[in-house]
């Protein structure tokens, strides 16, 4: 592991820690813990969350696909605020994927293709409407979000894959949050953090091919998701959202550009996480309503 690894996973499990003392689980959402979705039982786990006044219907889902630098984060990270997304009427699926350096690229896509086969086989006993299902991902979880929504919307890109995405499946709509899209080997984006951090994550260390492969901006096509595209400017990577809109109306793409800011308050990298916050839950209002935009 490279020094810059394990000095995220040390600072940013901190300022997790700080940010979710004494929260709990909300007394009006349901939970199902540690359901393994693959054949690891340490890596591929999830949880699935549910308002509890919602028993016996089907509701539509929204997949959480957590951030980290791809070398950090897991489930545990993500429990308030997903069901935070519960508390507000969906089925919210929160699971844990293979990290860097201990899993290589394209292990986290796998992963994210293994929960979407889960929902569709386990959609009746968890009351997930399959005909309506949403994402949201942060960070490093928005790059890998953006990159799965190319393998469903983009053939020739998918196929670069091993692996095939569920028959007949689709995400209705997407959010993506203070994330990164475009990758360029000569110009890392935003933070020369990136170029260590790919040492760890892509098998090649981060040939030119990698970044191509991995650049979401490349691979985006016409039928990419409805996105919900948010920044605030204390995010650290702010600048790569406007390159995203930028592709996205290019291609007359559906989305929302939200930068999200308040003179008084210094709203930065994926504040909405912050169950604390005020400006979490106003956002996150936005992004349900914009998903239930596309319940029909």
């Amino acid at each position: 592991m490279s020094e810059m690894s394990d000095q995220i996973r040390k600072s940013f499990k901190e300022g997790d820690d700080i940010r979710d003392a004494g929260l709990t689980t909300p007394p009006d959402v349901e939970r199902f813990d540690d359901l393994v979705y693959g054949s690891d039982p340490n890596w591929q786990v999830l949880d699935v969350y549910r308002p509890k006044n919602q028993k016996g219907k089907m509701l539509p889902v929204i997949v959480s696909v957590h951030g980290g630098g791809w070398v950090y984060g897991d489930k545990e990270r993500y429990q308030y605020y997903t069901m935070s997304l519960a508390q507000r009427g969906f089925a919210v699926v929160n699971f844990t994927y293979r990290l860097a350096p201990e899993f290589k690229f394209p292990a986290p896509a796998e992963d994210t293709n293994l929960v979407m086969q889960w929902i569709v086989k386990h959609a009746m006993e968890y009351g997930m409407d399959t005909d309506h299902v949403f994402a949201v991902g942060d960070s490093a979880g928005a790059h890998l979000l953006g990159m799965y929504s190319c393998i469903l919307t983009n053939p020739e890109y998918a196929a670069q894959f091993s692996f095939r995405a569920p028959e007949g499946f689709s995400l209705r709509a997407i959010a993506l949050n203070c994330g990164v899209y475009e990758m360029k080997k000569e110009d890392h984006p935003d933070d020369m953090t990136t170029g260590d951090l790919m040492q760890d994550y892509l098998p090649g260390g981060g040939t030119a091919a990698e970044y191509r492969m991995i650049s979401i901006t490349d691979h985006v096509t016409k039928d990419f998701p409805p996105t919900f595209l948010m920044t605030a400017p204390k995010d650290f990577l702010r600048s790569q959202a406007p390159v995203m809109a930028k592709r996205l109306q290019a291609l007359d793409v559906t989305f929302c550009y939200r930068f999200f800011a308040d003179p008084e308050k210094e709203l930065g990298h994926v504040f909405h996480c912050n169950m604390k916050s005020e400006y979490a839950k106003m956002i996150n209002d936005e992004e349900c309503s914009f998903f239930r935009e596309f319940c029909d």
